[in-house]
C-alpha cells in the first residue's frame, strides 16, 4: 500500500511539474494570430492574405500566422466552423472579416469568452447584436458608406441631372454592403441622378451579370451602373459587352483589384475604390497585438480609402 501510494504521489506532482512547464512555454512563445477572412477565390481577400504573410515575414519574432477563408462569399456556416476551429486550438487573437455582420456574432463571443482577443476587419459586426450579447468587439476597417460616395460623386461628374442608374448591392447582411449602398444613393441624390433599381448582386460575377442583362434590358436608357464590388463589376462589364453597351454605360466598382485596374485602363470601367487590401489585415494584426501587449484598445479604427480612375493608376 505505501509503495502504492508513493508511487501515485510520485506521478502527480510529475503531472504538476509537467502542466506548469506547460503553461510557461505557451506564456513565454509567441502569440499565434488567426487571419479568417471571406472568400479567397475574390482576388480582394488573396491579397489580404499575402499582405499579412509579408507583414508575418518581416516581423516573425513578434508572431505566427494562420490564415484561413471560405470558398463560397455567402458560406457562413464554414466560416463559423473556421472560428471554432482556431478556438479549439486556443490562438492567441482572431482577426476576422465576417461574411455575416450578424450571424458571425455568436461564435466570435464564444471566441472572446474562451479568453481569446477577437478584431473585426473590413466587414463590421452589427451594433445591435453586440449589443444584445453584451459584448464589444473592435473594429478596425474602413468607412464603406464614404468610400462609395466617393466613387458615385465621381461617376455623378460624367452624368447629367435626370439620368438613370442602377446599383447593384453586396450580400444584405453585410454591414459593407448596405454602408456602400448607402453611399452610391447619397451621391446619386446630391446629383439629382435617378436610381431606376438597386438589387443584390452577391458580392458575385455571375449573378450580376445576370442582374445587369437583365436591368440594361429593361431600362435601355440608363447611364451607369454602381457595383458595391469589383468582383461584380467585372460581371456588369461582361454584360455590358455582351449586348453592345459598353461605350453608352459607366460602370463603378469597390475594391481596386487588378482586373478591375485593367478594365479602368481600357476605358471600360469608370473607377473604384481602394480599401488597401494588402494593409487590411496587417492593421487588425498590429491591433491585435497591442491588445496581447496590454494596451487599452478602441472600439473602432478607421484606415484609409482613397478614388482609384485610370488618371490616378497612370500616377502610381
Amino acid at each position: 500500500m505505501k509503495k502504492r501510494f508513493l508511487n501515485i504521489l510520485l506521478l502527480s506532482v510529475f503531472s504538476i511539474f509537467i502542466l506548469i512547464s506547460g503553461c510557461g512555454t505557451k506564456e513565454a512563445g509567441k502569440p499565434r494570430i488567426a487571419l479568417v477572412m471571406k472568400s479567397l477565390a475574390n482576388e480582394f481577400f488573396k491579397t489580404m492574405e499575402d499582405g499579412a504573410r509579408q507583414h508575418q515575414q518581416q516581423f516573425p519574432e513578434k508572431y505566427d500566422l494562420t490564415a484561413v477563408g471560405i470558398k463560397d462569399e455567402l458560406d457562413v456556416a464554414k466560416q463559423m466552423d473556421l472560428v471554432e476551429q482556431m478556438i479549439a486550438q486556443q490562438v492567441s487573437a482572431i482577426v476576422i472579416a465576417p461574411a455575416d455582420s450578424k450571424a458571425m456574432v455568436g461564435v466570435c463571443k464564444k471566441a472572446v469568452d474562451a479568453g481569446i482577443v477577437v478584431v473585426n476587419i473590413d466587414n463590421k459586426l452589427d451594433d445591435e447584436v453586440l449589443k444584445d450579447k453584451n459584448i464589444k468587439i473592435p473594429f478596425v476597417g474602413p468607412d464603406n458608406r464614404k468610400g462609395a460616395y466617393l466613387a458615385g460623386q465621381y461617376l455623378a461628374q460624367k452624368l447629367q441631372k435626370g439620368d438613370k442608374a442602377a446599383i447593384i448591392e453586396g450580400a444584405p447582411n453585410a454591414f459593407n454592403a448596405v454602408q456602400r449602398k448607402v453611399g452610391f444613393e447619397d451621391a446619386m441624390k446630391e446629383a439629382g441622378i435617378e436610381i431606376v433599381t438597386s438589387q443584390s448582386g452577391n458580392w458575385e460575377t455571375d449573378k450580376a451579370n445576370q442582374l445587369v442583362s437583365a436591368i440594361i434590358t429593361e431600362n435601355p436608357d440608363i447611364k451607369a451602373i454602381l457595383c458595391a464590388n469589383d468582383s461584380m463589376a467585372l460581371g456588369s462589364a461582361a454584360a455590358l459587352r455582351t449586348a453592345g453597351k459598353t461605350d453608352d454605360i459607366l460602370i463603378v466598382g469597390f475594391d481596386n483589384i487588378s482586373a478591375a485596374q485593367t478594365l479602368l485602363k481600357e476605358g471600360k470601367m469608370l473607377c473604384t475604390v481602394d480599401q488597401h487590401a494588402d494593409k487590411l489585415a496587417v492593421f487588425g494584426i498590429k491591433f491585435a497585438l497591442d491588445i496581447l501587449a496590454g494596451n487599452q484598445a478602441v472600439e473602432k479604427k478607421e484606415t484609409p480609402v482613397d478614388l482609384i480612375t485610370a488618371e490616378t493608376l497612370k500616377q502610381r
